[in-house]
């Protein structure tokens, strides 16, 4: 119980005062990350996470805080996150598909993390996701030497999956904190 706190603990601390949930108070940044998750429920329904990111995202680029958005997901053979990002943010959000780049190696959040700083060449970023899942992405960006905020897309209200994903962020934090420790590798 005590490594959890402390490791929560430690994800809190580097992170206090980089996550933004009002649009007026985020600085601008060139580009934002959003981090992906399916677009689809198991029972075939919208995903309430998946449509808040894109909004979120969204609402960067038409207040101008944003120039360009990296959306990073999975892609396997049936499954694309990140033309699914896309699809949603140019047919659902009018943001031009040009400013839009595919990330499809972002099978998990520190691998989009790592990504973005590597293969994009990006340290200067704005992380989407909701604001249980930014602590984590920003510990990984802060521990790569990455300049990164957060924007906190709206939380999902149901109290069955707010709950199961607080204890499951909770637990993932100390795994992150473990991989920071170790140097293991998110491949």
């Amino acid at each position: 119980m005590l490594l959890i706190c402390l490791c929560n603990a430690w994800v809190f601390g580097l992170t206090n005062g980089r996550t933004y949930t009002k649009i007026s108070k985020i600085p601008p940044r060139e580009i934002a990350l959003v981090l992906g998750t399916s677009p689809k429920m198991r029972s075939g329904q919208s995903n309430p996470y998946f449509t808040k990111r894109m909004d979120a995202a969204a609402l960067l680029y038409h207040h101008g805080k944003i120039k360009k958005i990296i959306v990073s997901g999975e892609k396997s053979k049936g499954y694309n996150e990140p033309a699914a990002m896309k699809n949603y943010l140019v047919n659902q959000e009018g943001v031009p598909e040009d400013i839009i780049i595919e990330d499809p190696k972002g099978f998990n959040t520190y691998k989009s993390i790592l990504r973005c700083k590597d293969v994009y060449k990006k340290k200067d970023v704005i992380i989407v996701s909701q604001g249980f899942h930014n602590l984590r992405a920003l510990f990984f960006a802060r521990n790569n030497n990455m300049n990164a905020l957060g924007f906190d897309a709206q939380d999902v209200t149901k109290p069955e999956s707010y709950y199961r994903n607080q204890i499951r962020e909770i637990l993932a934090r100390v795994i992150a904190v473990v991989y920071f420790i170790l140097g293991i590798s998110p491949d």
